[in-house]
């Protein structure tokens, strides 16, 4: 199978973790094996607690720090967003058949290749959403969009992730 990427994207708050949650549970009671990317945008976030032993070894000045514990390994790279391109985010994510990436808003605005969940608060939300993303596979999100008679269908992520798993499983069964 073909891995497929999806990007689930909106303002903040709107609903983008609830909805690749609720989207990575289903998917991986169906099998498939999910890689999920969050964007961080909060100006200097950092995995790393201070006083523990990788932070200590960033202040050593590390610029590739790797834990290893018995259930997961995790690697913490000392570099900018902007020194990694979304090629090398995906890549990261190889072996995987389904990559949900949560936010990169302008890196996938218009990329062909990756559907859009768009998550949306309001009308006005949905429909700059319609000017600023392309595909868009489905809108989810606190709004309804049934009332504005769109085209693209609107799924509650909560009270129905099994629709919303598959619209994205119709397009895993054509991408072969």
């Amino acid at each position: 199978m073909k891995t497929r990427i999806f990007a689930v994207v909106g303002t903040k708050k709107s609903g983008k973790t609830t909805a690749l949650e609720a989207l990575t549970k289903e998917l991986t009671k169906r099998d498939y094996e999910v890689a999920a990317v969050k964007h961080i945008s909060e100006e200097g976030f950092s995995f790393d607690t201070e006083g523990k032993d990788t932070w200590r070894f960033t202040r050593a000045g590390a610029k590739t720090i790797i834990a290893v514990s018995s259930n997961e390994v995790v690697t913490v790279e000392k570099t900018g967003a902007e020194n990694i391109s979304l090629r090398e985010i995906l890549r990261r994510c190889k072996n995987r058949d389904v990559i949900l990436l949560e936010g990169f808003k302008e890196l996938v605005a218009r990329n062909r290749r990756i559907y859009k969940i768009v998550t949306v608060k309001s009308a006005d939300e949905a429909y700059k959403a319609m000017n600023s993303f392309e595909p868009i596979l489905v809108f989810v999100g606190p709004f309804s969009t049934e009332k504005l008679k769109l085209e693209t269908p609107y799924v509650d992520a909560l009270k129905n992730p099994k629709r919303l798993a598959d619209l994205l499983e119709n397009v895993l069964s054509k991408a072969g």
